[in-house]
């Protein structure tokens, strides 16, 4: 596990786009976080939806150190024992409940508690935290969404992920509260597939130049 010191004080700031990464093959893990990181992406959140996902995390913990590797689609203390067991630097929920924001914060690397209402944004700035995950971002309303938050609220810094691809990411980016989006359109399944390395670090690097502008569809 690494180091407190060595942890990311806002995984919000490491790049324009944290890739959400599913992972069918734990042998993929390591090319795939090379290329990421090649193509200027070191944030890389590995999403628990497969039986793969926390050796992918221990290997890329192990073997790819200029990546910060994280779980995704963590929703129970279970998870975030063994997932920070396994190396993983910071934590990403859909959604949240007490008893997961304890043992995220319990844990000691940093989390992004999930949100898609403002209640919820509220609750979680009463208890201190202030960076979130705006999930389902389309669905959930998307930039217009974010943009009223922000004048109420401007202490909440947010990462939308669910729906954004790469021609709407800069339109989230411009907006005053948000610091960076979460997606996999840099990681196209055929590329996976074919274990497409150098497609998938082009890939990236686009994504990293991202900024602000841009036009959602």
């Amino acid at each position: 596990m690494a180091s407190p010191s060595a942890l990311p004080a806002s995984v919000l700031d490491l790049a324009p786009v944290v890739p959400v990464v599913v992972i069918e093959d734990a042998g993929d893990a390591v090319p795939l976080a090379r290329a990421l990181v090649a193509g200027g992406l070191p944030a890389i959140e590995v999403t628990l939806r497969t039986p793969a996902a926390p050796e992918a995390i221990r290997e890329i913990a192990g073997q790819v150190p200029e990546a910060v590797v994280g779980a995704g689609t963590v929703i129970s203390p279970e998870q975030v024992t063994d997932v920070v067991a396994a190396g993983a630097r910071f934590l990403v929920s859909p959604g949240w409940t007490d008893v997961l924001l304890k043992a995220m914060r319990d844990s000691g690397v940093p989390f992004l508690p999930g949100v898609s209402t403002t209640s919820e944004v509220v609750a979680l700035l009463e208890r201190g935290v202030r960076e979130m995950k705006f999930f389902p971002a389309e669905a959930a309303g998307g930039t217009a969404y974010l943009k009223s938050l922000a004048g109420p609220l401007p202490q909440a810094r947010f990462c939308p992920t669910g729906g954004i691809g790469q021609a709407c990411a800069p339109d989230y980016l411009a907006l005053p509260n948000v610091a960076c989006v979460g997606g996999s359109w840099m990681l196209p399944r055929d590329a996976v597939a074919a274990r497409d390395w150098g497609r998938v670090e082009a890939l990236a690097r686009e994504a990293a130049a991202l900024s602000a502008g841009g036009t959602c569809r």
